[in-house]
This record gives structure tokens, C-alpha cells and sequence, in this order.
């Protein structure tokens, strides 16, 4: 623990080297164990937002740290230009138990969704022409903030300042069946949506 830690001179050292890409609540966390985190002062929070779900085990769980531990006295990072075994077999598990015939790994969901919609602007281009490429979003959405994901985003505070944007988006309201209709036409070759806003 920093004896005599402030919030507002750690604000004032991150406002002075970070961007300013996110409003930051004014805590310093520290350390976590399960779904509770702590403060640089001790406080402790239950995290409700795990890491934006990437801690969904909860933090400093003893298996994934164990994991870790293992593959960081392996080798800790390796380009994909390599064979990669773990990432094989997780692959293999993957495709024999869901839908997928292959898996693409990324490192965000904005990386995620920049890439399902170079896969769908590819395969429409391919198999219907340039007509047919329109990617149908709905109003209220978020999908990132690459410039692919950020203009099949349906907020405009989030886009203010980075136009322009990409075209071959439409919008619609969410669970408005109505609206979907009055849209759709014969350049959609996909929905991109988000199953709870």
C-alpha cells in the first residue's frame, strides 16, 4: 500500500501522459481475488464488470494464474506467422463443439467485429458483386472503435470527430420488426447486431 496515495495527484500524472480516450472512475485498483477487487487504499469493490469480461473467472484465479505461470516460462508471445499448439487444440475444441468450421483469434471485440465485417464485404463481393454489401446495424449500438467497427456503431457520440466514416451501414431501431422491413433491401448482405443492448 503507497502511504499518503491521492486519487487527484494520480489523475493529474495520467492526465499529463495518457490519452484521454475513456472518462476513468476516480479509483486506483490495485489487486483482485475472485469477483472483488481493491483500492490502492485497502477499499474493497465487487467487480461487476470483470475486466469488460475478460476476467469472467474472477481475478487471480488459481488455475488460469497457474496457467500463466506455465506458459510465461515457455515462451510468453509468438507471432501467428508460427504453429502455435496450444492455440491449435483450443481450436480443434472450438470447432468440434459449436458451429464454427474455423477459428480466427484477435485480441478485442472491436478487432472481432472489424474482422466479421472484412469477412462479409469479402464473401458478398465474391459471390453476389459490389451491389450487395450493406452491413444492417441497429441504432443504440456499440461495436468499437476501430474505424470499421466504429461506423457500424449506432451512436453518434461515439463517431463525433471521426468522420468521415466508412460506408455500407444502415441503421435501424432495435426490436422494431417494422423498421427492419422499411430498410431492408437488395444491398444487405448482413446484420450485425448486438442480442441484448
Amino acid at each position: 500500500m503507497n502511504q499518503g496515495f491521492n486519487e487527484n495527484s494520480l489523475a493529474d500524472r495520467a492526465s499529463k501522459v495518457l490519452m484521454n480516450t475513456y472518462a476513468q472512475t476516480p479509483i486506483a485498483l490495485e489487486r483482485g481475488a475472485g469477483c472483488r477487487v481493491w483500492d490502492r487504499e485497502g477499499k474493497s469493490y465487487l467487480d461487476f464488470l470483470s475486466g469488460i469480461a475478460v476476467t469472467a473467472l474472477g481475478h487471480s484465479h488459481p488455475q488460469v494464474t497457474a496457467a500463466l505461470k506455465e506458459q510465461a516460462e515457455k515462451i510468453l508471445h509468438t507471432s501467428n506467422l508460427y504453429y502455435i499448439e496450444p492455440q491449435i487444440a483450443l481450436a480443434e475444441q472450438l470447432v468440434e463443439k459449436s458451429f464454427a468450421q474455423r477459428v480466427f483469434f484477435c485480441n478485442s471485440g472491436t478487432e472481432a467485429n472489424e474482422a466479421a465485417i472484412k469477412l462479409v464485404r469479402r464473401y458478398a463481393t465474391e459471390r453476389f458483386g459490389p451491389e450487395k454489401r450493406t452491413i444492417l446495424c441497429l441504432e443504440n449500438s456499440f461495436h468499437g472503435r476501430t474505424m470499421g467497427s466504429l461506423s457500424a456503431t449506432g451512436q453518434t457520440k461515439f463517431q463525433k470527430g471521426f468522420e468521415p466514416l466508412l460506408p455500407g451501414f444502415s441503421f435501424a431501431p432495435f426490436n422494431d420488426l417494422a423498421a427492419l422491413d422499411r430498410v431492408w433491401d437488395g444491398t444487405i448482405a448482413a446484420v450485425m447486431l448486438e442480442p441484448v443492448q
